[in-house]
């Protein structure tokens, strides 16, 4: 049964999505939605995503919605198949978990304020807060000093294998590096730069970039 991917292949959490699936070799058809034009908004969408946010996912009599939990749940579904994303052993996957919550609570709320306010606050007239950007920017650095030390220690965040842990982070530092001036905050960092050009080159990633333009 192909899986049912629903939301614009450009947004990060939708990214993050179908990094997972093409990582896990998994079939699925990716619907579209105009979220410029309020289409996560419709009733047909809130049925599947009460919170009216992409990226829902629709498989068979399943329906899930939260970037993070849909690919933790693929991961494991199909552990046999395509990337091992979850690790080997139970202390492997507890570094996973721990470093999947570092992105999702410490790296992803900074991030997030970058690309909303550098990226997306132009496109639809919401004006830029120059303070909020500029203490986003410090407070991301803050966590990627952190990051930088892990990341002298160990190829990959929970160790020395990609895992979903390294995945998660695909989406939003893509726009930072390459879509604002904020890439700095990668690139000074030797260790997190070197992981950064080594995450970003993954084939996976490449596919999930060429499926249609970012946000410009």
């Amino acid at each position: 049964m192909v899986v049912k991917v629903y939301g614009p292949p450009y947004t990060s959490c939708t990214r993050r999505v179908l990094a997972c699936f093409l990582e896990k070799n998994i079939d699925f058809e990716l619907v579209f939605l105009d979220i410029l034009t309020g289409e996560q908004k419709k009733p047909e969408f809130l049925a599947l995503q009460p919170f009216g946010k992409v990226p829902a996912v629709q498989d068979g009599d399943l329906t899930l919605f939260e970037s993070r939990a849909i690919i933790r749940y693929y991961a494991e579904k199909y552990a046999g198949q395509g990337t091992c994303l979850l690790g080997k052993t139970l202390e492997e996957r507890a570094l996973i978990e721990q470093w999947l919550e570092v992105e999702g609570q410490n790296f992803g709320p900074h991030a997030y304020a970058l690309v909303y306010q550098l990226i997306l606050a132009p496109r639809i007239n919401v004006p830029q807060d120059k303070a909020f950007i500029e203490s986003s920017a410090q407070k991301l650095g803050e966590v990627l000093d952190v990051y930088e030390k892990r990341l002298s220690e160990s190829k990959y965040l929970a160790g020395h294998f990609y895992s979903l842990a390294d995945l998660s982070h695909l989406p939003f530092t893509e726009y930072i590096v390459n879509a604002t001036d904020k890439g700095y905050l990668i690139r000074d960092r030797k260790h997190v730069n070197a992981w950064w050009e080594d995450i970003s080159s993954r084939p996976v990633w490449k596919k999930v970039l060429a499926m249609k333009p970012g946000i410009e």
